[in-house]
């Protein structure tokens, strides 16, 4: 082998060598962000409480982004009845580390105030839930509650004031009142008072959608 022909197959190595050592690299930088699924976190209101769960907002939600959106995301329900924020701040690690979410949904906190916790107690679980979604990466839509007009206008006007706060200081949209056009209508509300029937759930979702689109 004379020493031109050794060179340019030394070269060629090089050349082969680099390319291979690029290949990672480049495929690193064109990867896109594959996380798409969005979590909600919620109690009765979203955990399809004494209806069907297919009738439920959060099931009809898979329905509409799989009709709306390009590459639907999947839809996680993590919602339990009866669950207050101190409960779900408990399982909300384990639930980011599963489903590594590009969209938290959190719609807690009308179990805390049924037991009596202030809003600030009920302020505090939020903010840590937040923040945690955030850290992990996820954008986070947060769905108020109101309760009925017995606990007085202060507590809910208190009530409202939480979620307002937590909204402006963590920049997160904000659906003041998950139920709206809903609450007030007996023929959309179950014989409690507190769940809304079936046939209100698409107007629950409606109230949702326009502010999660965007995040999706």
């Amino acid at each position: 082998m004379n020493q031109a022909s050794g060179m340019g197959r030394v070269a060629s190595m090089g050349w082969l060598l680099a390319g291979l050592l690029l290949m990672p690299m480049l495929a690193c930088a064109k990867a896109p962000d594959t996380r798409a699924a969005v979590l909600v976190v919620g109690d009765s209101l979203s955990a399809a409480h004494n209806i069907p769960a297919a009738s439920g907002w959060v099931n009809l939600l898979q329905q509409r982004v799989k009709q709306q959106i390009k590459a639907p995301p999947a839809i996680i329900n993590a919602s339990i009845s009866g669950e207050t924020t101190a409960g779900a701040l408990t399982r909300l690690p384990g639930l980011l580390e599963k489903h590594r979410p590009s969209v938290v949904v959190i719609e807690l906190g009308g179990n805390d105030a049924l037991r009596g916790l202030t809003p600030a107690q009920l302020q505090g679980n939020l903010e840590k839930m937040i923040v945690a979604s955030q850290k992990a990466g996820a954008k986070v839509l947060l769905l108020g509650i109101d309760v009925p007009p017995n606990y007085g206008p202060a507590y809910r006007q208190r009530l409202r004031q939480t979620y307002a706060a937590l909204a402006k200081q963590y920049d997160v949209p904000l659906l003041p009142f998950l139920l709206e056009g809903v609450a007030l209508k007996p023929n959309l509300m179950q014989a409690d008072g507190l769940h809304p029937t079936a046939a209100a759930q698409p107007q629950v979702l409606d109230n949702v959608w326009p502010l999660l689109k965007p995040l999706l």
